[in-house]
């Protein structure tokens, strides 16, 4: 039930959190800048949309641009529209011709603009904050009040067809990815874009109808190219016939600045480094508007359940996952997320990008720090249940490894046992207070831990006065049998000390006896769930503790099969052939006398 209830939880507060991230908006220029990276690429642009740029070049060898009178624009519609047959379908100048000029080259212009019927003029509007009341007398602000309205110069306007030019910047970074259709002025005039009345005009020219993504205002669209990649030809080789009209017949023509310090230049989403000419955004927005690449934005609510579904699935999956697997899970959700966002946003359609790839790594992280916790408290576990039993140094291999698990059962394994006990406890006990005892055991049973901890033994349990110790366990342990008779070696020259000791101060005489025999033997965790004890039992055991019982005071008893394995490394008194207790047949015995090459800590 905790489980469960722990489970629901974590689903909730993923679920909501991805709700309300995507619903507020929370990620705002960051999820667009990467929506920009990953999915606005360039495409390929249309031949019948082309640029005649005003550059650099043009003006080096024209004059600058402001100086021109409108003769320079009257000859350029001339030299495109050579008859009814060799014309442009539409010509659209992204130039403000505000001002009357010169009074012959403006009445020329205008009346060639009038003649030839296909020039779409751009005008501009000069927006301003206004303070005004909504329906319900609430105050607002309008951030696109009409300050002015900045228009070509009245002889051009009566004859052609105008749109506002005004780019739409996104409030957050200033990048365009959207465009305005068409604006209502407060006296309820509706107003086409610069891009909308060309669009229309073109498709009027093909015989069509023209069709809209959408009813509002705005739109979002994908760029069909990068600046520059637009075919672009300057002013100068139109005016001196370098390129012929035949190469603009049937297109959309437009005309517009080309050059840095005309400052109409703006970024854009499919290359964030350069930036892109007014000009050439138009021609995108066109395309868009001709070819159906415009963006619908799905609800901001809907966007949010998905994601919350997505978050929920992902923590009941990862709940029941390894690490490793939870890592690919993980990864594969945040991939699989982008490539689905690549489908929707080609089909026309954008959403919130990273909300559900990024909560797809938080997960990740917070169910590796659940493992890694988890592995931790089994770790502590481990090293509490095994530091009352070995060696630190064993303790430390038990939980590197991490894969012993604290469970009922046992295994066959070869082992080295030892058993070292006070000789005479009961009457000892008996002569002496209950402080002086318990002082005499606990000054023995430190001796015999540290002694079994030093040479990285197995702390079987204390049996009254009695110590066992397993070698070779739970773990393999190289050299375990010599190991042993280490430990059983400084037991007994540790004991001569504490020995001395006890009888200067209690005036008794205290020995330990010590037996040590190999062989196999079922070790493991011994009881039940909640009661358990870990240690071995055999008959390898059994002998142990009889060699035990039978050493005298301050000796080392061994079994010959000890003796065999180590029989190069220790000097023995051969004790004989003994009978033990439970066992039909005797067991020849040795008594250890040292060990070459060692020298005990109480030696040294």
């Amino acid at each position: 039930m905790r489980g469960i209830l722990k489970r629901g939880v974590t689903c909730i507060v993923c679920a909501a959190l991805a709700f309300i991230v995507i619903y507020t908006g929370a990620f705002g220029t960051v999820d667009k800048t990467a929506e920009d990276m990953l999915f606005h690429h360039a495409g390929s642009t249309d031949a019948k949309i082309k640029i005649i740029k005003i550059d650099d070049r043009t003006m080096n060898q024209m004059g600058e641009f402001s100086t021109w009178n409108r003769d320079v624009y009257a000859d350029l519609v001339e030299k495109l529209c050579v008859s009814q047959e060799i014309r442009p379908a539409v010509i659209g100048f992204d130039i403000l011709f505000t001002n009357d000029k010169d009074a012959k080259s403006d009445e020329r212009f205008a009346k060639v603009c009038e003649q030839n019927g296909n020039v779409v003029m751009g005008f501009s509007y000069v927006f301003t904050k206004e303070v005004t009341s909504d329906e319900n007398g609430n105050l607002v602000v309008n951030g696109m009040a009409v300050q002015e309205k900045v228009l070509p110069y009245a002889a051009l306007g009566k004859v052609t067809e105008q749109g506002f030019v005004n780019a739409l910047m996104d409030e957050d970074d200033g990048i365009i990815r959207s465009s305005l259709l068409y604006f209502d002025e407060q006296d309820g005039t509706r107003t086409k874009s610069f891009s909308s009345a060309i669009y229309d005009k073109y498709m009027e020219d093909m015989g069509k109808e023209a069709v809209y993504p959408t009813e509002k205002s705005g739109m979002t669209f994908r760029y069909s190219g990068n600046p520059e990649e637009y075919e672009n030809i300057s002013l100068v080789d139109v005016l001196n016939g370098t390129v012929p009209a035949e190469a603009f017949d049937g297109c959309i023509v437009l005309v517009g600045a080309y050059a840095k310090g005309m400052m109409d230049a703006y970024f854009v989403p499919v290359d964030r480094s350069s930036q892109m000419y007014g000009v050439e955004i138009h021609a995108n927005t066109i395309q868009a508007l001709m070819e159906g690449k415009t963006l619908t934005n799905v609800s901001k609510v809907v966007d949010g359940m998905i994601a919350a579904v997505m978050v929920i699935a992902l923590v009941l999956i990862c709940e029941r996952l390894s690490v490793v697997k939870v890592v690919i899970v993980c990864l594969s959700t945040a991939v699989a997320k982008l490539v689905v966002q690549f489908v929707l946003f080609n089909l026309g359609y954008t959403c919130n990008v990273l909300v559900v790839p990024v909560m797809a790594v938080l997960i990740g992280i917070y169910y590796i720090a659940v493992h890694y916790y988890k592995a931790n408290a089994a770790k502590r576990s481990i090293e509490r249940a095994f530091s009352k039993y070995v060696a630190p140094q064993v303790v430390e291999e038990i939980t590197k490894n991490g894969t012993y698990e604290l469970k009922l059962g046992g295994e066959k394994r070869d082992v080295a046992v030892l058993f070292v006990d006070i000789r005479g406890f009961t009457p000892l006990s008996e002569s002496l207070e209950p402080e002086q005892v318990v002082d005499i055991l606990n000054g023995y049973l430190a001796l015999t831990t540290e002694s079994i901890f030093r040479h990285g033994g197995t702390l079987d349990k204390f049996i009254g006065d009695a110590t066992m110790a397993v070698f070779n366990a739970p773990f393999d342990t190289e050299d375990y049998i010599f190991k042993a008779i280490l430990a059983a070696w400084d037991i007994v020259q540790g004991g001569k000390r504490i020995e001395k000791e006890f009888l200067d101060r209690y005036g008794k005489n205290v020995g330990f006896g010590v037996g040590v025999n190999c062989g196999p033997a079922v070790v493991g965790n011994i009881g039940c769930d909640f009661r358990m004890d870990y240690t071995a039992i055999g008959d390898t055991v059994n002998t142990a503790a009889r060699l035990e019982a039978n050493a005298p005071g301050g000796t080392v008893y061994i079994s010959e099969y000890v003796y065999e394995q180590v029989k190069e490394r220790i000097t023995v008194d051969e004790v004989g052939e003994i009978p033990l207790k439970g066992k039909s047949k005797g067991v020849f015995v040795y008594s250890v006398t040292g060990v070459k090459g060692y020298k005990s800590p109480e030696e040294e």
